[in-house]
């Protein structure tokens, strides 16, 4: 895919550490997030609701979503399948973390986009071995 932006500017944004958007109604979670993906290296930015996710989505050009199903204005599939629909952004992974445990929700996170769903609870390392390894699937 060709690229708009400066040469420069493309070195420069290759050097960066990822960066992660959690889009979580849930605070703790988000906090918890925040601090272990930074520890790691990542640079985290967070929204609690889906509308203020979106226009994260689209300042911050993250390398990789982290999303909650159920959120206070909308659904985690409404949300993902707007990525998806994006041709700026149809190439950000989706990653679904939430507790929802819906007979279909398998089916629905697939038909959305997204690349997993990691039901909560979940094992943090687990968590971070399937971020990397969605990043460097993605080439990021």
């Amino acid at each position: 895919m060709e690229t708009l932006l400066e040469p420069q500017l493309e070195a420069e944004l290759e050097h960066q550490n990822p960066k992660v958007l959690v889009i979580d109604d849930d605070q703790d979670h988000v906090n918890v997030l925040k601090y272990h993906l930074g520890q790691q290296g990542f640079d985290v930015v967070w929204a609690f609701n889906g509308a203020d996710g979106m226009e994260l989505l689209k300042k911050e050009i993250p390398n990789l979503v982290l999303l909650d199903i159920e959120l206070p204005d909308t659904t985690g599939f409404e949300i993902c399948g707007k990525i998806s629909d994006d041709p700026l952004a149809y190439d950000i992974p989706v990653i679904f973390v939430s507790g929802v445990e819906q007979r279909d929700v398998l089916r629905q996170a697939r038909a959305a986009g997204c690349s997993y769903y990691v039901r909560k609870p979940y094992d943090p390392n687990a968590l971070l071995v399937l971020i990397k390894q969605t990043l460097q699937e993605n080439g990021n």
